[in-house]
């Protein structure tokens, strides 16, 4: 399940606009990017079938197994195939898709790329007489932890004195969102979905040693505002911070529910914009301070798609297709391989 707060109107009329999508018996071209049945619930997977007469595309079809953006860029491409040359449509690429989408986020770029290609080679089936041609694509990279034991906000963080209140685990976790968030062009707090003062509170609270003035020092000049959070995933979080806490753990917990809020709406891993060394480390913060979340999660799916998915269930979503979870070819992309 995509990132809700990301669908705009345009995507969402696409996404839920199935004129040409289905099958097309007859099909003079095929292509599809892995479908093979060894790849349900690992690939992503399209498939356009083309129909022709003189060298103009008369009907096209999708079927498209995947998110919402997927969906939309199909949607989009069939639109502007049907009615042109072949060689108008092999000049259709993901650019093209992205600016009649009005754009898409940057980690769902690949969704109009993935389209085109499967288009593409339903065109090259068509010229080449065959009855179909299979691509695939490389797998999606991870990108990789932003913040590592050298980085110089981190190591200040770790090596000042340890209060016998907070645990290492809790020092790691808010050395690596302070370090993150403070070497970003935003307002520190704001990045982290907080208030200044909760800023300062968590310093003094984790990080006696270090002086508000003293951490400001190392902060980036602000250019920008970052992303706006999803108020709805904020009000989920908040459910789940446990009843008749002490105050320090209460900090800890409203603290994590507002940042895990502001951070999913950053591009890419969750666990990478909260700045975590391990996607492991995520999920274990989730399990000492919103103990609710992590169990109501039991399949394990990641987290960023774990809340949009409950917030777009609260709202009769219907941006998935898929019958169940385990026959999708987003599986991959939307359940973690981790403890």
């Amino acid at each position: 399940m995509s990132d809700v707060n990301q669908y705009t109107d345009i995507i969402r009329q696409w996404a839920t606009d199935t004129r040409r999508a289905g099958v097309l018996p007859g099909a003079d071209g095929t292509g599809e990017v892995g479908l093979e049945s060894s790849q349900a619930g690992s690939r992503l997977a399209v498939r356009f079938a083309l129909k022709v007469e003189l060298d103009r595309v008369t009907d096209a079809r999708y079927q498209v197994f995947g998110c919402g953006f997927s969906m939309a860029a199909c949607a989009v491409a069939a639109d502007m195939t049907v009615g042109y040359r072949l060689s108008d449509v092999m000049n259709i690429d993901a650019e093209r898709l992205e600016v009649a989408l009005d754009g898409l986020p940057a980690e769902r770029r690949y969704c109009a790329d993935l389209a085109t290609k499967a288009l593409h080679a339903a065109v090259q089936s068509v010229i080449g007489a065959q009855s179909l041609i299979e691509i695939s694509m490389p797998g999606a990279r991870e990108h990789g932890p932003r913040i590592s034991a050298d980085h110089p906000v981190y190591a200040a963080l770790m090596s000042s004195r340890k209060p016998v209140h907070i645990s290492d685990e809790d020092r790691h976790l808010f050395a690596c969102l302070l370090s993150v968030a403070i070497t970003e062009p935003y307002e520190t707090a704001a990045a982290l979905g907080l208030d200044d003062s909760d800023v300062t509170s968590l310093l003094m609270l984790c990080f006696p040693e270090i002086n508000r003035q003293a951490f400001d020092r190392h902060a980036f000049p602000v250019t920008e505002s970052p992303p706006a959070s999803n108020g709805e995933v904020l009000s989920l979080l908040y459910s789940h911070v446990p009843a008749g806490l002490g105050f320090n753990a209460l900090i800890v917990s409203c603290c994590l529910a507002r940042i895990l809020a502001a951070r999913a709406a950053f591009p890419g891993h969750l666990w990478v914009a909260m700045g975590l060394t391990e996607r492991s480390q995520l999920t274990a913060a989730i399990r000492r301070h919103l103990p609710s979340l992590a169990k109501a999660n039991s399949q394990n799916m990641r987290w960023k798609r774990y809340l949009y998915k409950q917030v777009c269930d609260l709202n009769g979503g219907t941006m998935c297709k898929a019958p169940d979870c385990g026959v999708c070819s987003d599986y991959s992309l939307c359940f973690a391989a981790e403890p």
